[in-house]
C-alpha cells in the first residue's frame, strides 16, 4: 500500500501520452470549478498537465489552494495524483486491453479519470472497491454525459469482476518484465540493466516507486541533532537519525516540517539526505572562499556555510533572477551572513570572478534527475535518451567553467541527481583527461564514508566519486565526485 505525504512533493508531472477526440465527449465542457472531493481535485490536476502542460507539483497546489478539502482529502487527492503519474505504463496496459483506441483515442478527462480509477482499484486497498466505481460514475456524469459514465462504469466494473492486478505475461524478456511491472519506460530500464545488471536494476525502479518520506538538514550553529530529535519525538513524530548523513533526521507521515516552529526559527532545513552528502563531502573549512555555481535554491550553499562554522566566504549564484530570494531567505532564516547572492549564467562566472580565487568550487549541474523519480515520476516519462546527450554536453561546459576558478591545492565537487553514465563518471573522465592538473580526491570526511562503506556503496579503492542508488538508503539517487586542482 502506498502513503504519500501532501507535504513534501512540491513536483513537477505529466500524464498522458498525447490528445485525442474521444467521440462522445465534449469539449466545450470544460469550465473553471471547484473540485468537489478529492478525486475530482486529483482530476483537475492531471488534466492541467495534460491540456496545459503544467508542472503536476505546481498543479497540484494551485487546485488543493483553491479548495476547502480536509486534510485527509487532500492527502488522497496528492496519493491518487503522483499515484497514477507514478504507475502510468501498467494502467495504461491494462486500460489499453479494455478501451478501444486508447489512450489517444479518448478524450483526455476521460482517460485520466480512468486512470486514476484504476490506481484506486489496484493500489489502494484502504478504498473499497464500490466506493471508486461510484465516485467515478459520479463524476462521469457531473462533466460528460450517459454515454461516457456507461463507459467509465462499463471498464471498471469488467476490472473489479476480473481481478484488478496487472497480469504481467510469462516469458518476456527481462526488461520488458521490469517496464511492465514496476512501470518504466523500456528504454531506461535497458540502460540500467545493461550498467547495473539485472536484480539491480529491478531494485532501482521498486524503489522508485515507493513513496518518499521527509527528510531535514540540522543547522547545528543553533541546535544539536540529539536536542532537535527529542523535541520532535516530544511532540509525536515518528523521527529517527539517518543512516546516510550525520546533519540528518528523517521523519514519517510528519506533515510539512517547513510549517513547524524549528523551520520558522532556522533550526532545520528540508532537504534530501543524498543532496546533504554534497556539501559535506567538499569539507570545506572556517575561512576559506566557496563558490556554490547553480546555487537556488540555496540548501547546499546554506549547508556550506553552516559547516564553515558561519566563517568565511560562500558565492552562491544562480541564473534565475527571480531566484535570488529563495537564496536570500534561506540564508537569514539560518542566520548565516556569509552567504552572498550572485545572479549570472555559470558560464560567464570566469569572466566576473577572478581566476583560481576559490578554495572551493561546488558545481551541483543541470540534469536528467532520473535519481529523483520518488519525487517527480513524470521526469521518467518526459526524459529521452537525446535529453541525456545533450545535458552531458553543457555539463562538460560548466565544468570547464567552473574549473578556471579553483585555486592551486583548492577542491572542484561536481554532483548530479541522475543515474546516467554519460552525465556522471564519464563527465568526469571527460573532463579529467582535458584538465590533468586535476585528479580525483578519495580523501573525503570519514562520516561520510562511513555508511557507504557500511552499505557496500564504496569499497577500499574508493576512488572519489561515488554514485547513489535509489534503494541503497531509501534516498534521491545521487553522483557526487570530489576533484583536487594540483598546487
Amino acid at each position: 500500500m502506498t502513503h504519500w505525504n501532501v507535504e513534501i512533493l512540491g513536483i513537477p508531472g505529466i500524464c498522458g501520452e498525447g490528445k485525442g477526440g474521444f467521440p462522445l465527449a465534449e469539449h466545450h465542457t470544460r469550465k473553471k470549478r471547484s473540485p468537489a472531493g478529492p478525486r475530482e481535485a486529483a482530476l483537475e490536476v492531471l488534466l492541467r498537465v495534460e491540456e496545459q502542460g503544467a508542472y503536476s507539483g505546481l498543479a497540484l497546489h494551485g487546485v488543493l489552494t483553491d479548495t476547502e478539502l480536509s486534510r485527509p482529502d487532500k492527502a488522497l487527492a496528492t496519493e491518487l495524483a503522483y499515484g497514477t503519474i507514478q504507475r502510468l505504463n501498467s494502467i495504461d496496459y491494462v486500460l489499453s486491453a479494455r478501451v478501444k483506441g486508447w489512450p489517444r483515442k479518448v478524450e483526455p478527462w476521460v482517460r485520466c479519470l480512468l486512470r486514476l480509477s484504476y490506481y484506486q482499484l489496484r493500489w489502494l486497498e484502504r478504498i473499497p472497491a464500490h466506493a471508486a466505481v461510484d465516485e467515478a460514475v459520479r463524476i462521469a456524469k457531473k462533466r460528460g454525459h450517459a454515454g461516457i459514465s456507461g463507459l467509465v462504469n462499463g471498464v471498471l466494473r469488467g476490472i473489479v469482476r476480473e481481478g484488478a492486478a496487472v497480469a504481467v505475461p510469462t516469458g518476456l524478456p527481462a526488461a520488458e518484465r521490469i517496464s511492465l511491472a514496476h512501470s518504466h519506460p523500456l528504454w531506461l530500464v535497458e540502460r540500467w540493466i545493461a550498467a547495473y545488471g539485472e536484480p539491480t536494476a529491478e531494485a532501482m525502479c521498486e524503489a522508485n516507486n515507493e513513496p518518499p518520506h521527509a527528510s531535514v538538514r540540522v543547522n547545528r550553529l543553533r541546535t544539536t541533532r540529539e536536542k532537535l530529535l527529542s523535541e520532535m519525538e516530544e511532540a509525536g513524530l515518528n523521527a529517527s537519525i539517518s543512516s546516510l548523513s550525520a546533519d540528518a533526521v528523517v521523519a514519517v507521515k510528519a506533515g510539512s516540517l517547513a510549517e513547524t516552529p524549528w523551520f520558522r526559527e532556522g533550526l532545520l532545513t528540508v532537504q534530501d539526505e543524498s543532496s546533504m552528502l554534497v556539501a559535506a563531502a567538499a569539507d570545506p573549512k572556517p575561512g576559506m572562499t566557496v563558490l556554490d555555481c547553480c546555487a537556488a535554491p540555496g540548501g547546499k550553499s546554506t549547508h556550506l556555510a553552516e559547516i564553515m562554522q558561519n566563517r568565511g566566504r560562500v558565492i552562491a549564484n544562480d541564473v534565475h533572477p527571480h531566484k535570488r530570494a529563495l537564496i536570500d531567505n534561506q540564508k537569514e532564516r539560518l542566520g548565516l551572513e556569509i552567504v552572498e547572492t550572485m545572479i549570472s549564467d555559470a558560464l560567464a562566472l570566469p569572466d566576473l570572478l577572478p581566476p583560481q580565487s576559490m578554495d572551493v568550487v561546488l558545481l551541483d549541474a543541470p540534469c536528467s534527475g532520473f535519481g529523483v523519480i520518488r519525487r517527480k515520476p513524470e521526469i521518467k516519462w518526459n526524459k529521452t535518451e537525446q535529453d541525456i546527450a545533450g545535458l552531458a554536453e553543457l555539463q562538460g561546459r560548466l565544468l570547464r567553467s567552473a574549473a578556471a576558478l579553483v585555486k592551486p591545492g583548492g577542491t572542484l565537487v561536481y554532483s548530479t541527481c541522475t543515474i546516467a553514465p554519460e552525465e556522471n563518471e564519464q563527465s568526469v573522465r571527460r573532463f579529467l583527461a582535458e584538465f590533468p592538473e586535476f585528479s580525483l580526491n578519495p580523501e573525503w570526511p570519514a562520516e561520510v564514508l562511513r555508511p557507504l562503506r557500511e552499505r557496500g556503496v564504496v569499497n577500499g579503492s574508493f576512488s572519489g566519486m561515488v554514485q547513489l542508488l535509489p534503494h541503497h538508503f531509501g534516498s534521491d539517487g545521487f553522483f557526487i565526485a570530489r576533484m583536487r586542482r594540483g598546487d
